[in-house]
């Protein structure tokens, strides 16, 4: 088992913890001393008072919407799917946005979205004249049909 080390920033903070034993992703909490409204299309970023290690450069932190938000409430992330970094060590914030027609307020200790951890391939870059060719090419958007 992989360890995550967890610093609170705050006292305030709630330590990431996973809803069930088959949760893939940790719960991230608001630390915030008082309610924060998200109106239709504007973002936020919502600190969660916590800071985290990871083991080595071979693993990363992503940071998921949590789908009852996102489906129930149009509050997602800002930027998809944020990423932490193996050698960032400053707070763990949020970005979230509301996609829906309707003003959304984020209460303080509320879980806003969940934390994930996924080895990296680290690979260095090299610049080549051709590459190898496939079936597929240089299809894109669409190419492979609806089915």
């Amino acid at each position: 088992m992989q360890i995550l080390k967890v610093k609170k920033l705050r006292e305030n903070a709630k330590m990431i913890q996973r809803a069930t034993k088959g949760s893939a992703g940790m719960d991230l909490h608001a630390c915030i001393d008082s309610e924060i409204t998200i109106e239709p299309g504007e973002i936020k970023v919502i600190p969660t008072g916590l800071a985290i290690a990871l083991q080595n450069e071979n693993y990363v932190a992503y940071i998921y919407a949590r789908s009852g938000l996102a489906i129930k409430h149009g509050i997602t992330l800002a930027n998809c799917v944020g990423v932490v970094d193996s050698d960032y060590r400053g707070e763990v914030c949020v970005g979230l946005t509301n996609i829906s027609k309707n003003p959304y307020t984020i209460m303080p200790d509320e879980r806003i979205a969940q934390l994930v951890i996924a080895p990296v391939c680290v690979c260095d870059a090299v610049e080549v004249e051709d590459l190898d060719s496939t079936e597929r090419g240089e299809g894109g958007f669409g190419s492979t049909g609806k089915n």
